[in-house]
């Protein structure tokens, strides 16, 4: 069976990588990569791939959220998350916005294909280390701690932002991003690092030296 696949992920290095991992598959076949959320979405009117490589750090939308908008507006679409971060925050929420399946990026040729292949039939995949890693915190009920969960690039911009007393949609203004990225932000900033307002946000953010 022919697997139609789409990549998306804010690093080109990152897609030619896979298209090139993917390239001996003759049954896997890229239909189109995109490099921005805006560009995936607007593909997506036109062509439904049967699986979505996506990254879960995007330069104009978080990509959890993405998750959720193309899960909402095309369920049919399987989506296997891409990232660096084993981190379970980011694992829990990806699958609870619609992905079948977490990768690393660092995968192998024959893993990657195995979780395409398996997630296109209906199951679901997680790398072998990241199943370790939640077993491990469900057995010891330990967690890694706020500190040492890494932040992405804008995810610090956002946070040093909200130190300085700016609203929400100040800080959309000043990164020229929507609204509702920067709530998205903000609410995955209290869930990540473990805080319940801003005035945690504030002191994690002053603890993490992004602010003084």
């Amino acid at each position: 069976m022919q697997i139609k696949l789409a990549i998306t992920d804010d690093h080109l290095l990152v897609i030619s990588g896979l298209k090139a991992m993917l390239a001996p598959y003759q049954h896997i076949s890229v239909v189109y990569e995109s490099n921005m959320a805006a560009s995936l979405m607007a593909a997506l009117q036109v062509t439904q791939p049967d699986v979505l490589l996506l990254d879960i750090q995007m330069p104009d939308i978080d990509g959890m959220e993405l998750c959720k908008q193309v899960r909402k507006k095309h369920p049919s679409i399987k989506i296997i998350a891409l990232s660096s971060f084993m981190e379970s925050h980011y694992i829990k929420q990806m699958l609870r916005n619609g992905a079948s399946g977490y990768l690393l990026k660092n995968t192998d040729p024959d893993k990657l294909i195995t979780a395409i292949e398996k997630v296109n039939a209906g199951e679901q995949f997680l790398d072998d280390l990241i199943q370790q890693q939640l077993l491990q915190e469900m057995i010891t009920g330990q967690k890694r701690s706020g500190y040492d969960i890494p932040l992405t690039r804008r995810e610090k911009e956002v946070l040093k932002l909200i130190a300085e007393e700016h609203s929400n949609q100040e800080i959309a203004d000043m990164l020229y991003i929507s609204l509702r990225t920067v709530e998205t932000h903000r609410l995955n900033l209290t869930q990540k690092l473990a805080v319940k307002n801003t005035a945690g946000l504030v002191k994690e953010a002053m603890k993490r030296g992004i602010v003084d």
